[in-house]
């Protein structure tokens, strides 16, 4: 193994290069022409809570559409068909029961389609 003398050119480049040559330290002046160069936010933007009741108040109203939604078109819909439904299936039972006339839905698709078209109609 060789050793490197400090003597050597390659050396002593190698070894500055690892150096952080020193900042001069501003002067006060310059960091307040800097903070002066900042946007000025006023204090009273920053403590109002407008951003925040403007999300409220958002809110608030997309709750109130979604309980009116429910309210006027979901539940008076589902409402409908499964009264029909269970209308249905209650005539049958009591037909087969009182009458002994067995009732049979020969095709179950065609009659939960009717009866999803016959709840939708009136609405």
């Amino acid at each position: 193994m060789s050793s490197i003398s400090s003597s050597d050119p390659m050396s002593a480049s190698a070894a500055s290069s690892f150096v952080i040559p020193d900042i001069p330290r501003s002067s006060s002046s310059d960091r307040d022409d800097d903070v002066d160069s900042l946007p000025s936010i006023s204090s009273s933007i920053l403590d109002s809570e407008s951003d925040s009741s403007d999300a409220q108040e958002e809110w608030e109203a997309s709750l109130e559409q979604l309980q009116l939604l429910l309210t006027m078109i979901i539940m008076p819909f589902a409402g409908k068909f499964l009264g029909r439904k269970f209308a249905y299936w209650s005539w049958a039972r009591y037909m087969e029961w009182m009458h002994n006339v067995e009732i049979r839905w020969t095709n179950k698709a065609v009659f939960n389609a009717a009866g999803a078209a016959e709840a939708a109609a009136s609405l």
